[in-house]
């Protein structure tokens, strides 16, 4: 791998669940080669507290989350990003700002952990769950040679991640 850094942004529509537990993942895992954000098209205003636990059991610092609109992203002075990644199937479907640097992007959907209705016990494991797919999608990403594939295969690459 390069020394280059890259900026990665999750979006998805509350910021609140899925988006910020990929943020925590991707910090965590990219060996200082990555920087995660989050962001949402329609921000909650505020972290799920499950998913914020789930961070937690990973062993994954949960100081700083907020939920935020993903236009904070596409004002000028923003971080560049690099890649921009859906993890909601309706946030995929939505018109999104355009971003500067046209990042290369992808539809990493999950199921939304927050809508499940059960017991804290139950909600715990699909946080859980949810986690994990969204830590091995990262995990198949990180292992790509980003510095010796084009922009095409790289493109290909984590389209193809989305859908496993």
């Amino acid at each position: 791998m390069s020394d280059k850094v890259y900026n990665v942004l999750f979006v998805c529509t509350h910021n609140s669940a899925r988006s910020i537990m990929a943020e925590g993942l991707l910090n965590s895992m990219g060996r200082g080669n990555f920087v995660a954000f989050s962001a949402g098209s329609h921000p909650d205003g505020q972290v799920n507290p499950f998913a914020l636990k789930t961070l937690e059991r990973m062993g994954i610092p949960t100081d700083g989350y907020r939920s935020k609109d993903w236009a904070e992203f596409a004002r000028p002075g923003a971080p560049h990003m690099d890649f921009v990644f859906t993890v909601c199937d309706q946030a995929a479907g939505e018109v999104c700002p355009v971003w500067p640097g046209q990042p290369m992007t992808a539809h990493w959907g999950v199921p939304d952990p927050a809508t499940f209705q059960g017991t804290d016990e139950a909600r715990t494991k699909v946080f859980w769950d949810t986690a994990v797919i969204l830590k091995r999608r990262i995990e198949l990403m990180l292992a790509l040679p980003l510095a010796s594939l084009d922009r095409l295969a790289i493109q290909r690459e984590i389209k193809d991640i989305g859908a496993q």
